[in-house]
């Protein structure tokens, strides 16, 4: 960029930022004071205009008696200078011109040339004179078509310090011969001078008056109107701001008088109103914000610029904003980041009210993963014409959405799990019942035993969900004396087959004379039969499943042992990585998931945990992946006097 388009840059910007201070300077005024400056334009446009034109044609006229007067004037003067240049006689010819010019003011300077242009004799200076003091010589510059002839003279004006003078050219004929020409300068009209001065002194006068006068108005305006406005204005301002107390103390008459002193009882009036309700108000305030305290769910209320107006204890705690005053900050500053980048444009939306109510379920991760759920709903006033806010509800939706994931899984789960082996029986039946007669002994019954492994199968899948569904649904069961040695030799007896099949080594720990226990028998069955069932499918050939049992010390200092026998089931199978324990007993949850792909519904040790949970007592683990796991529970000794538990 060059220096003149650096000082074109600079002139347009501050001529841009003059034009605003110009505009803000404006903006500044009342109407009232912007009307009168526009009026005082007016007039003072008006009066400058007039004035422009009066001076405009009084220089006009005289410039047009200036050029009348100068060509008689020169017509005259070169009539009776001209012979005496034909003759040569210059000494006549200097006298006539200094006796003419001595005689009249109207003259500025009388200058004689030659047919060149040449000037030879002038006043009030003659050719000598120049020489000698300039040492230069005069012309006068004519058009190159000038022939001198009458109808040739020429008027022109040109300006001085003085005003305008008037030059008046003649050309000098005798008999027709061209000598050369004359010119002369003639002085302005003093008479118009004057006259045109007198118009602009008295023109500005006019036009400072007027502004003097206009200001002393507004002056007086200020002082005696706009100042009381201005107060009641900041009074209205104040009680329109809930300042009840706000009173104007300007002692005036008249009809502004009266209305300050309406105003001032009006604040009175609104004061007292004030003081008689602010305790019902506060009240209802109270209830509404207790009312909103016990919502479960959390509730935000903002304005229509996204201030906080009202916030409950349960979105405190879901945005972690325990420690945090939100109230009258914007709510976008607070929000976590995932919330805000979902819901920031419908709010604004909604504040502009483009749309009335928005839904989003959103993942959070801090301050806790949970999922939640975000109804954005107007607020509209009693006439429903405009938006007063936007009211949020927060719902936490993560056992809701935990309960959709499980029963998805669950479903996944049964229908894998009951598409097989009904396949499998649909298979052989259908081969049997078209190629019975073809098949031989052996091969009916390898069907028929397949068949019937499958419809075992099936019936173990349907009680396992129905036995789940019998103990989360709060029924009741009998507790009674229960011999723990006869429960687990029936367990050992059912699975050794099995056992023995899989090349699995399954024994029993137990210590002689356990005592009784108070619990459910057939439930305790069903918690070995569960744990035995999983040590044996996740246990290798050639691997040992071995079951415990022991009275825990009954002379121990600890008074949670006392009285309790543990049963421990332990395997040396595949084990269970730490990140799964925690949700090894979780319902629809299956390792073998991860592992590998044996048969299962993943609800057999949730069917533990709840029947544990009955007995009121925990089942606790320890595993190592390619080492083993131990599962192990307490239950208490039966005593005589207790007959029953629920």
């Amino acid at each position: 960029m060059n220096f003149r388009d650096e000082f074109v840059s600079t002139v347009s910007k501050v001529t841009a930022s003059l034009v605003e201070s110009i505009a803000n300077w404006w903006s500044e005024f009342t109407l009232q004071t912007k009307l009168l400056a526009v009026a005082t334009l007016m007039v003072s446009l008006v009066m400058s205009g007039l004035t422009f034109w009066a001076i405009n044609t009084i220089q006009q006229d005289a410039r047009l008696n200036d050029t009348r007067f100068g060509r008689d004037l020169g017509l005259l003067l070169a009539a009776n200078v001209a012979p005496l240049i034909a003759d040569h006689n210059l000494t006549e010819l200097a006298q006539f011109s200094q006796r003419f010019y001595r005689a009249t003011s109207s003259v500025r300077y009388m200058l004689y040339a030659d047919e060149t242009g040449q000037i030879f004799f002038g006043i009030p200076f003659s050719e000598s004179e120049v020489e000698n003091s300039l040492t230069i010589k005069r012309h006068i510059q004519l058009p190159e078509d000038y022939s001198g002839n009458q109808d040739q003279l020429m008027v022109r004006q040109h300006s001085t310090p003085d005003g305008a003078v008037t030059d008046v050219f003649v050309p000098l004929i005798v008999d027709k011969k061209y000598l050369g020409v004359l010119a002369v300068g003639i002085n302005p009209n003093q008479t118009a001078v004057i006259s045109t001065n007198f118009t602009r002194d008295v023109t500005i006068a006019v036009f400072i008056t007027i502004w003097v006068m206009v200001i002393l108005a507004g002056v007086i305006n200020a002082l005696t109107i706009t100042k009381p406005i201005k107060e009641l204005l900041v009074g209205v301002k104040q009680i329109a701001a809930g300042n009840f107390k706000q009173r104007i103390g300007i002692p005036l008459g008249g009809e502004l008088g009266e209305l300050i002193f309406s105003f001032n009882e009006m604040a009175e009036k609104l004061e007292r109103y004030e003081e008689q309700n602010i305790e019902e108000l506060t009240a209802e305030k109270a209830k509404l914000e207790t009312l909103v305290s016990t919502i479960a769910d959390g509730a935000v209320l903002i304005d229509n610029n996204m201030q906080v107006i009202l916030v409950n204890p349960a979105a405190r705690r879901i945005f972690a904003w325990e420690s945090v005053d939100v109230v009258g900050s914007n709510i976008l500053h607070h929000l976590p980041h995932t919330v805000q980048m979902e819901i920031s444009r419908t709010l604004y939306e909604m504040a502009a009210g483009e749309c009335e109510s928005a839904e989003f379920r959103i993942l959070l991760k801090q301050p806790t993963p949970r999922t939640i759920r975000i109804v954005l709903t107007t607020v509209l006033n009693l006439q429903r014409e405009s938006i007063k806010g936007i009211a949020i509800t927060v719902q936490d939706i993560s056992r809701e959405v935990e309960l959709n994931e499980a029963k998805s899984q669950f479903i996944s789960n049964i229908s894998h799990e009951l598409r097989t082996p009904l396949f499998n029986i649909k298979t052989y039946i259908e081969t049997l019942h078209d190629y019975g007669e073809d098949l031989g002994i052996d091969e009916r019954q390898e069907f028929l035993q397949t068949v019937n492994n499958e419809t075992d199968r099936l019936t173990r899948l349907v009680n396992d969900v129905l036995d789940l569904s019998k103990l989360e649904s709060g029924r009741s069961y009998s507790f009674d004396k229960v011999d723990l040695s006869q429960a687990l030799e029936q367990t050992l007896r059912t699975y050794q087959l099995n056992a023995r099949d899989k090349g699995i080594e399954l024994f029993q720990e137990m210590t002689p004379d356990l005592p009784l226990v108070l619990g459910n028998y057939d439930l305790l069955l069903q918690v070995f039969g569960n744990l035995i069932g999983n040590s044996l499918k996740f246990t290798l050939a050639g691997g040992k499943v071995v079951i415990r049992a022991y009275q825990l010390d009954a002379n121990s200092n600890s008074h949670h042992h006392a009285g309790k026998v543990r049963i421990e089931i332990s395997d040396t199978g595949i084990g269970i990585a730490p990140e799964d324990q925690q949700a090894i007993f979780d319902r629809f949850f299956r390792v073998e998931n991860r592992v590998h792909t044996l048969e299962g519904t993943g609800l057999g040790l949730s069917i533990v945990r709840n029947i544990i949970d009955r007995h009121h007592s925990q089942v606790n683990l320890v595993s190592e992946v390619g080492v083993g796991t131990t599962f192990w529970f307490d239950v208490e000794v039966f005593e005589e006097e207790v007959s029953s538990r629920n």
